[in-house]
């Protein structure tokens, strides 16, 4: 098959032990990003598979009417970034395995690493040290901290053990199936949700971004939380309501928030101002983003392509194309 991959910024697919799965196809991978439709439709006209990094480049009916020779979408994880329907009608078929037994531990470190670095200063302090002037200010030990947890799920389990080798205190809040899970294992639950945002040093959110989940983190829960508070999102900025963090951060309420994930993405104007506030500090969704995760979740998608290849498809979200077909 003829096989696009986009998005893969920094050439690092073609390095990995899982790129010689595709060894039987006419392999292309695109190293820039395009969001211009006419563009996009240019470079992927002879496209059968297209391999898709997450949710870095949207697919939309615009895109797949132009797209006739096109058959095969293979991407990991959740899709709000495609049009299913679209796919359906222009009979594309869209494999996407979702993630079930087995932890994202790169996401989980980073939310880790982002903790340590607000609590630490430690953005400010290399910069002021790099600067000449040595020491900025104050940072805050972890341990005999309260770590909150929003969504009862692997990642945020994960972080909860890297918190509690620490030595800080976990509570949890999350939905009311959630809250029940983590109560049969023995969890701490905070009081109530507005406990939970008023009490804990840091609040962390750890959910999948569905209609939902969308904005369940609202401006009210924000300003909830005190003024020498933290908030961490590595998910997904869809979770806070629209324009809530940037108010909030302006109210004091938290004092400082650490994501990985924006609104828009790339976000590429450092103008921004909410990645320009002085008490944010953050990542360009990186979550994801190390080889050995890398490898993981491409082996799924270049097994879905071969799968497919071979007239057995698998993780099939529409399977009615291949019923058809």
């Amino acid at each position: 098959m003829r096989v696009h991959i986009l998005d893969d910024w920094f050439d690092t697919l073609r390095g990995l032990p899982c790129f010689a799965r595709l060894v039987d196809h006419e392999v292309k991978v695109w190293t820039d990003h395009i969001e211009d439709v006419e563009q996009l439709a240019s470079r992927l006209a002879d496209a059968e598979a297209l391999v898709l990094f997450r949710e870095r480049t949207k697919v939309t009916r615009d895109l797949l009417d132009r797209l006739p020779d096109l058959r095969l979408i293979s991407q990991r994880s959740a899709y709000p970034h495609i049009d299913v329907p679209a796919c359906t009608d222009n009979g594309v078929l869209l494999c996407s395995r979702m993630p079930g037994g087995s932890t994202n531990y790169a996401a989980a470190e980073l939310t880790w690493a982002l903790i340590m670095s607000a609590m630490r200063q430690l953005p400010a302090q290399m910069a002021s040290l790099k600067a000449g002037t040595w020491q900025m200010g104050v940072g805050k030990s972890l341990r005999g901290r309260q770590l909150g947890l929003y969504g009862y799920g692997r990642i945020a389990q994960a972080v909860a053990q890297y918190a509690e080798a620490f030595g800080m205190d976990v509570v949890w809040w999350a939905s009311e199936d959630g809250r029940a899970r983590a109560k049969a294992d023995g969890a701490t639950l905070a009081a109530s949700r507005a406990a939970f945002f008023a009490e804990c040093d840091v609040v962390a959110v750890h959910l999948r971004l569905n209609p939902q989940t969308k904005g369940i983190i609202t401006a009210a829960d924000l300003a909830g939380m005190r003024r020498d508070a933290l908030f961490v999102n590595t998910s997904r900025a869809g979770l806070v309501e629209p324009g809530a963090l940037l108010t909030a951060l302006n109210a004091g309420h938290p004092g400082m928030a650490a994501v990985d994930v924006f609104d828009s993405e790339p976000l590429t104007d450092p103008t921004d101002p909410l990645l320009a506030h002085r008490n944010l500090i953050g990542t360009p969704h990186i979550g994801f983003v190390t080889e050995d995760e890398f490898e993981i979740q491409f082996s799924d998608i270049f097994d879905q392509i071969n799968a497919y290849a071979a007239g057995d498809p698998i993780h099939m979200i529409n399977p009615e194309v291949w019923t058809k077909a």
